[in-house]
């Protein structure tokens, strides 16, 4: 009989206990659904670090978990046009750190901080450990802080290209490649141990851009030549003195000092200092931004792959079927008024690319529709681009890479050092074509090269088709090279130069909405939090698969199996 009771009270007990977390965690959302109250006079401290992604993740409203779930480039962009329009944000602090993202989204941000300056409100930017990314960013800023101690890393760009050749033989691991443009170099990583000409003209190409981008920017800022930056740069990295005495930052100080400097500036008794990520729960609308007619902000970001789960080595994916169930509700809401897709991929699998692009071709004939390019938005990322709609890019985004190739691993080799043995039995001439046990025949090469060529064929007439020009004058700009939106621009492979904003602008024209006239961003998908995922709501159709190692990601991707590929170089980086 005892026992019986002290069992049921461990019972009564954990059901008492699991009943308060569940409390606890209603009462969590509930408290993270609410808005905060924002004082008048309020400094809104911008602390962008890590990554910046183009989807959302998932919301989970523990502060452990927020810190660690990064804003996305549309909330970056909402959260600088609400801090322009809002009188109680006297100013903004801007603290960059550790900022991964590409080029394309930098210029998108550091644009973003250049409109916000447009209020008349000052803007300051306080640096620690900053590097040229932090440091290109911070030039938006009226002053650039440093402190007294510490590295600014500014030393120019390099690009890095990682090859695995030497290491596959040593593993006994062959990569059989057919690919069509003398370009298209995505597969040279598995098959070469160093950059092809080919590669390296591009490569050069893309840097010479890059630096003269990022050379100018910081020159405007600065109030010197680029001939005057570059030279600095030349000397650098720099300590704290030396980046004052070279005029790249305006003082040395701490943080407090930063603060009670503006606090002064300002004329005010004390400063409220607002965070960023709580700034970002305060709608939009309650500021007067955003009031006007809806605008679907649609991402399309990852590889393109026919499944649902990531590859190629990223954490996330587009799928046709997850594209399809987004475009498809776009289309039907009478609310929409336009449409900006908004593209971040270095392509993937080639038939989920044409899949894509017939649901892109079906949306353009039901709502306006622009097409906003991010970091990449190349090979199979550009071709679902090409329905004859406006493209916009940034000068940073890479893009174009038309082009196609097939790539599949044997692993013969390997499997002789391991001890592992296969026996095939086949039927049919092809039938052991994608097999990861024997290498291709030269009748199987062949075949396959007849269907990359028709593929790529395919593909630049599709290209001609949306940038309305021959294939004759799309030919020498495909091969499967990759271009920067500024070159890309100059080769009418884009129609114009840009971020968000400017893809509004064009959407308003397209869509004949006033130029002054308000609009508010839809994003799809849309932020969830953790309750959605619990009860069961719709997915995100754009869902982040697990982050895999590379050998697993190697082993379980189209290349073990074979798959005609539209993607761009995927370990291009440019520091």
């Amino acid at each position: 009989m005892l026992v019986k009771k002290f069992l049921l009270g461990i019972l009564i007990g954990f059901l008492f206990s699991g009943l308060a977390l569940v409390i606890f965690f209603f009462a969590m959302l509930r408290l993270a659904s609410r808005p905060p109250s924002l004082p008048d006079a309020s400094i809104l401290v911008f602390k962008l670090e890590g990554s910046v992604p183009e989807s959302p993740a998932l919301d989970i409203p523990l502060p452990f978990f927020e810190r660690r779930s990064p804003p996305t480039v549309r909330d970056h962009w909402e959260l600088l046009r609400k801090a322009a329009a809002d009188r109680r944000i006297r100013a903004v602090v801007f603290m960059p750190q550790g900022v991964q993202a590409g080029w394309a989204k930098l210029q998108e941000l550091r644009e973003d901080l250049l409109a916000f300056k447009k209020s008349g409100k000052p803007l300051y930017a306080f640096l620690r450990a900053p590097g040229t990314r932090e440091y290109y960013l911070a030039t938006a800023a009226d002053r650039v802080f440093m402190t007294p101690e510490d590295l600014l890393d500014v030393k120019g760009l390099r690009a890095e290209l990682t090859y695995f050749k030497d290491t596959l033989d040593k593993l006994g691991v062959r990569i059989d490649v057919e690919h069509a443009g003398k370009y298209k170099d995505a597969p040279d990583m598995f098959t070469r141990s160093s950059m092809s000409p080919e590669t390296r003209e591009v490569m050069n190409s893309i840097l010479d851009d890059l630096y003269g981008q990022l050379t100018s920017a910081i020159a405007t800022a600065r109030h010197r030549t680029p001939e005057q930056i570059r030279a600095t740069i030349d000397q650098g990295p720099f300590v704290s003195q030396q980046a004052l005495d070279s005029g790249l930052v305006d003082a040395l100080q701490y943080q407090d000092q930063v603060f009670e400097e503006l606090r002064l500036r300002l004329k005010l008794p004390a400063i409220h200092k607002f965070s960023h990520r709580d700034y970002l729960k305060i709608p939009p609308e309650s500021v007067g931004v955003e009031t006007g007619r809806r605008v679907a902000f649609v991402v399309a970001e990852g590889d393109i792959v026919r499944g649902d789960d990531g590859g190629f080595g990223s954490d996330s994916a587009v799928s046709p079927s997850a594209m399809a169930a987004m475009l498809h509700s776009v289309g039907d809401d009478r609310g929409i008024q336009g449409v900006i897709v908004r593209i971040d991929s270095p392509g993937g699998d080639a038939f989920a690319s044409d899949e894509i692009w017939r649901e892109m071709t079906l949306l353009n004939k039901k709502k306006p529709l622009v097409i906003s390019m991010s970091d990449a938005a190349a090979s199979g990322g550009y071709d679902i681009a090409m329905t004859g709609d406006t493209i916009v890019a940034y000068p940073g985004t890479f893009t174009g890479s038309i082009g196609v190739f097939y790539g599949k691993a044997d692993l013969r080799g390997l499997y002789d050092k391991l001890g592992v043995r296969k026996d095939i039995l086949s039927r049919g001439r092809f039938a052991e074509i994608d097999s990861d046990y024997t290498p291709l025949s030269d009748a199987a090469r062949q075949k396959l090269r007849r269907e990359i060529d028709g593929l790529y064929a395919s593909f630049v007439r599709r290209v001609a088709q949306g940038r309305k020009r021959e294939v004759a004058q799309i030919e020498p700009l495909a091969q499967g090279r990759v271009w920067l939106g500024s070159q890309a621009k100059a080769n009418d492979l884009i129609d114009d130069l840009g971020g968000i904003d400017r893809a509004v602008e064009l959407l308003k024209q397209k869509a004949g909405i006033p130029p002054g006239e308000q609009v508010k961003l839809v994003a799809y998908p849309p932020h969830r939090n953790i309750w959605d995922q619990l009860v069961g709501r719709p997915a995100d159709p754009l869902a982040s698969a697990p982050v895999l190692a590379f050998l697993r990601r190697f082993a379980t991707s189209t290349w073990l199996h074979g798959g005609m590929l539209k993607l761009m170089p995927c370990s291009i980086e440019v520091k």
